[in-house]
């Protein structure tokens, strides 16, 4: 329909590819100044981030054109905002900037949401820093809100902790 494939990261995959994508598509956060770890992560890192997660590719014509990557529960750092349920987390949600524009981010975030239906949680949720106003806004216009602040070892920023209350599966969000 789109040419847009999504699949599970697999061994046939490279992780060094996957790191490319992941620099490609966070280098203007790091041009603001925004030392996200996926700015400049080796294939290591990658690896180890995406280990025992659900980590998501988006390919066009073949292409690595996107990635997110998908747990149930938190991460450590985060605070139990959500009453001791568990909830969706995403990471490393990213484009590449040459095919942003074609509903790649859309299907990722579609994708990771339904996941977390699928899994009867309750919410959703995210961290970004707090100076990239552009994705904070892109992810209100979605329906996550503010539930929380975390500040990351390491890092120049403070992130917002963005959550979304997921309707049951069937249901319609409101």
């Amino acid at each position: 329909m789109d040419g847009i494939d999504i699949r599970l990261f697999g061994g046939e995959d490279s992780v060094e590819a996957l790191t490319a994508l992941l620099h490609r598509a966070y280098a203007e956060l790091g041009r603001m100044g925004l030392n996200y770890t996926a700015v400049d992560q080796d294939a290591g890192v990658t690896r180890r981030r995406i280990g025992g997660k659900e980590c998501w590719l988006a390919l066009l014509g073949g292409r690595m054109a996107g990635t997110v990557t998908f747990q149930v529960g938190r991460p450590r750092r985060i605070p139990d905002l959500w009453g001791g349920r568990p909830v969706g987390y995403l990471q490393m949600l990213a484009v590449d900037p040459d095919l942003r524009g074609r509903g790649i981010g859309r299907r990722l975030l579609d994708l990771a949401e339904g996941r977390a239906r699928e899994r009867g949680l309750a919410a959703v949720a995210l961290d970004t820093a707090l100076p990239a106003v552009h994705l904070l806004r892109l992810y209100a216009a979605r329906g996550y809100r503010e539930a929380g602040r975390v500040r990351w070892e390491g890092k120049v920023y403070e992130s917002a902790v963005l959550s979304k209350p997921l309707a049951p599966e069937g249901e319609v969000d409101s």
